[in-house]
């Protein structure tokens, strides 16, 4: 997979609905499904790639942005455990499993990191816990995002972690995916969650007065996903308000903190944006 076009993963269209774990919607498209498309993976079908066809026609390069959002997330989740002290992590809205997961990245800087995979797609639950079955410091939630009693306050996860030590939350490639009012009523919940010297990583689609960005918006929201919102920095910056900006801030994300894998020539750099933020001691 080149990731200039759509992915070329072949999917699971042979796979009839009582083979799927249960609670597996095929009559709508899946957020879960369609990033493992976009990053070239097998767990999706044909109502998936048809909810961002349209997408496609705007922005022929995007699958990319799944790939520059993976690219932030492993350099933030090394910064996170290597020079933050960070053993505690909250992936909200996993998706499936793939190369590169916030436990594999954690691992090899200390392999006693814990983390907590979240999202409301059953196949994620089905595919993680299978993955994890023998893993003790690994745990895998079905849960919606928007529901943050449930996550923090559910009995497995009070078991799991410690919230009196500093955690970090995952919310990458989430808060696009709700209305104005939802995305900031989210990450006001999560900040609340937050205990004094957490962080919280975010990322998101940007509006950069790149003509594709509107255009790409319309077409999520055409494709039966809900909403793909590309939004503009100012109004994105109100997520981390109330937090300490980790520097850079919060900038393009293949710019935050950039390494020698950190693509130099995305054809969407301006189309996505990423920061991560401590809740101040």
């Amino acid at each position: 997979m080149t990731g200039d076009g759509p992915a070329e993963g072949a999917g699971r269209d042979d796979r009839r609905a009582a083979d799927l774990p249960p609670g597996v919607d095929l009559g709508r498209p899946s957020i879960a499904r369609v990033y493992d498309y976009f990053l070239g993976g097998k767990e999706h079908f044909e109502i998936d790639r048809m909810a961002v066809a349209a997408a496609y026609e705007v922005i022929p390069e995007l699958s990319r942005l799944a790939h520059d959002n993976r690219n932030h997330l492993r350099r933030a989740i090394r910064f996170l455990v290597a020079d933050a002290g960070v053993r505690q992590f909250l992936d909200l809205g996993s998706g499936l499993p793939t190369v590169g997961n916030v436990h594999d990245i954690a691992r090899n800087v200390d392999p006693a990191v814990r983390v907590v995979y979240v999202d409301n797609d059953p196949l994620v639950l089905a595919h993680g816990r299978a993955l994890l079955s023998d893993d003790t410091t690994t745990l895998v939630l079905l849960a919606d995002v928007r529901d943050t009693e449930a996550i923090f306050d559910g009995p497995e996860i009070r078991g799991f972690v410690d919230f009196d030590k500093p955690f970090a939350v995952i919310a990458t490639s989430i808060l696009h995916q709700f209305d104005d009012h939802e995305a900031y009523a989210v990450a006001d919940r999560i900040k609340a969650r937050l205990t004094l010297g957490s962080y919280v990583v975010i990322s998101n689609f940007l509006d950069d007065d790149e003509p594709r960005a509107n255009a790409a918006d319309r077409a999520f929201l055409a494709g039966g996903l809900g909403t793909g919102r590309f939004r503009r920095w100012s109004e994105q910056r109100e997520f981390f308000e109330g937090l300490e900006m980790v520097e850079p801030g919060f900038v393009y994300a293949n710019d935050w903190r950039p390494d020698e894998y950190t693509p130099t020539d995305s054809p969407v750099h301006t189309l996505y944006a990423a920061g991560v933020a401590r809740k101040p001691v």
